[in-house]
């Protein structure tokens, strides 16, 4: 049924390097879906998290603001009741809002503007009692970054019930005139990293390309990461532990790919792709084994890209790649204006909207995020909670991770796209350093908007 009004289906899946697609001519990661859904979509390959840790990052995508304005800075912070969110937004202009999967609120009794809500308590009550030790110790295999398959089948996976969930909702609304947005959250390809046998064994780990693992990664920055490292056993990780990680890592991403698919194909069948704004993206990245890390808690680009891609309902410029700098928190302005809304004035993200439409476009000069230092999975003592978050400024040319208590970071990403070395001994960029402080300062020290 025709829609006055455009829908919204914003796909998110959890820690997906930007890089591990193959529609990026990523050498190993199969994700056909995503491929044919790039294809028909504006792509954004300069997109950029807001922190590269889920609550933080999540928390920025819906209310458009940075996390030191949000609130919700560190793992165990849920979003405050008070702060108004895109859902919030849409809902006051006539659409029925849904949040399906992982959306990691914190506190679930708040749905922040969401009208329909399924989450990892639902698919639990699925399973027995029985199930759910089954389950437990079957993605137990995957302690420690470890990749193995798994027997168990696809009910046993709450990615699998979100999809199905997510099915489901579409079809409900092909027989409404009401428009809807809605969140369908994927909680692959983040760790544990034992994905179905079927999508594990699409991988020989013998044939895996290895990330670049310089042997004094992390030696000449912020000590913290080194100790984190080392403390998780990521540091020395052999050549063979290595490769099944990355091939767990990247059967959880084709296994995420097919239910991406899944939506998509629902989308079509019930009528509505003609009517809907489609957006992929991650909440943040995923080192994969890079500078010997993995997971997340740091700021090089592997952590803080992120994929992004937006389909049209005309697929106006599809297939179009974008290189300008991208920030989560203008997804929300983005849609506003794609949908024909006015964007709230007290957000920090603005539209990048004209440029799927020939209109006029400012870049901008520079991206912002933060990490503040999370309770239980930064060092085993918990050394640095509470200390100042390392804040981040990334032009296009320059990184700079900043710490006004340890050592900064920067980083030439031209000449070392790999950020192997760190320059801020180097006195020859002692102004350069200033400024971008100033920058990175200014941010973080001001206020959230005024309504």
């Amino acid at each position: 049924m025709a829609k006055n009004k455009k829908n919204i289906l914003f796909l998110c899946s959890d820690q997906h390097q930007a890089a591990a697609m193959s529609c990026v001519d990523h050498p190993d990661a199969l994700t056909p879906n995503l491929d044919r859904l790039a294809g028909e979509s504006v792509r954004f390959e300069r997109a950029f998290c807001q922190s590269p840790v889920c609550v933080p990052a999540r928390g920025s995508i819906i209310t458009g603001l940075y996390p030191n304005r949000h609130g919700a800075r560190v793992l165990r912070d849920p979003l405050p009741a008070d702060v108004r969110t895109i859902a919030h937004h849409f809902k006051d202009h006539g659409y029925t809002t849904a949040a399906i999967g992982k959306m990691h609120f914190v506190n679930e009794k708040r749905r922040h503007g969401f009208d329909h809500r399924i989450y990892i308590k639902d698919f639990y009550q699925t399973l027995t009692e029985d199930e759910k030790q089954i389950l437990a110790k079957d993605q137990d295999q995957g302690r420690g970054e470890n990749g193995a398959p798994s027997d168990l089948p696809a009910r046993f996976y709450r990615d699998n019930f979100y999809t199905e969930k997510a099915v489901e909702y579409l079809h409900t609304q092909s027989n409404t005139e009401q428009p809807f947005c809605a969140w369908v959250s994927f909680f692959m390809p983040h760790t544990p990293l034992v994905p179905m046998r079927e999508y594990y064994e699409r991988y020989d780990p013998a044939k895996l390309q290895l990330p670049h693992r310089a042997s004094k990664a992390l030696q000449n920055g912020f000590e913290g990461h080194l100790i984190r490292a080392r403390e998780r056993g990521w540091y020395d990780q052999d050549e063979a532990s290595l490769r099944n990680s990355l091939t767990g890592y990247y059967g959880n991403i084709s296994q995420m790919d097919n239910y991406v698919g899944r939506v998509l194909q629902a989308l079509e069948d019930a009528g509505l792709a003609e009517d809907t704004i489609v957006v992929y993206t991650s909440d943040h990245g995923e080192m994969a084994g890079a500078h010997r890390m993995w997971t997340k808690h740091i700021m090089f680009e592997d952590a803080i890209r992120v994929p992004l891609m937006i389909r049209l309902p005309d697929k106006k410029k599809s297939g179009t790649v974008h290189s300008e700098l991208i920030e989560h928190v203008d997804l929300y302005p983005t849609l506003c204006e794609l949908c024909g809304l006015p964007t709230p004035a007290a957000i920090d993200g603005r539209s990048f909207a004209p440029l799927m439409r020939d209109g006029n476009y400012t870049p901008r000069t520079h991206i912002y995020s933060q990490y503040d230092f999370c309770h239980n999975v930064f060092t085993a003592d918990d050394r640095y909670v509470g200390q100042p978050p390392i804040i981040t400024i990334r032009t296009e040319r320059w990184k700079l991770n900043h710490l006004n208590w340890g050592k900064p970071e920067l980083f030439d990403l031209v000449n070392d796209p790999n950020e192997d070395v760190n320059l801020i001994d180097d006195t020859t960029h002692t102004d350069r350093v200033k400024a971008l402080t100033a920058q990175a300062q200014k941010i973080y020290e001001s206020e959230r908007p005024s309504r």
